[in-house]
């Protein structure tokens, strides 16, 4: 007898539908959160702040060494969930203020320098900790 097909729409059950997302090489959560969620296809970030892991506190040097940091944590979020910033679909960027597009934008284009994903840069009133910057992706697995 033979096996039936899957159709698109089935997945196979072994396969977790929701996986949390946790490494040392990030900063711990601020709160009730993950610092990702992996489904299947795509892995869902927390917002990333300038902070370092190994300290728990913000790197100094202003709002590039945030971005840079932050880009970092990002970056190891995506890793521990078997993704990369390469596989970015999605990035958002919240800063605490719009003056400092121009800095954080090229130190952005140093993490995304092929392909970027799409990205939308907005201004919040504050961020987590007080923060400077914080950023989030959606990519794919």
């Amino acid at each position: 007898m033979d096996e039936p097909k899957m159709g698109k729409a089935e997945i196979p059950s072994q396969t977790p539908l929701r996986e949390v997302i946790a490494t040392e090489n990030a900063p711990a959560a601020v709160g009730p959160y993950s610092q990702g969620i992996r489904t299947r296809d795509l892995v869902f970030t927390a917002g990333q702040l300038g902070i370092d892991p190994a300290t728990g506190k913000f790197v100094p040097g202003g709002v590039e060494a945030q971005a840079r940091q932050a880009l970092t944590n990002l970056q190891a979020v995506l890793e521990a969930a078997g993704s990369s910033l390469s596989q970015a679909v999605k990035v958002t960027v919240f800063l605490q203020d719009m003056n400092d597009f121009k800095a954080v934008n090229a130190v952005y284009a140093q993490f995304f320098t092929k392909a970027p994903p799409a990205r939308s840069a907005v201004q919040v009133a504050a961020l987590p900790l007080g923060g400077l910057i914080e950023i989030e992706a959606i990519a794919q697995r």
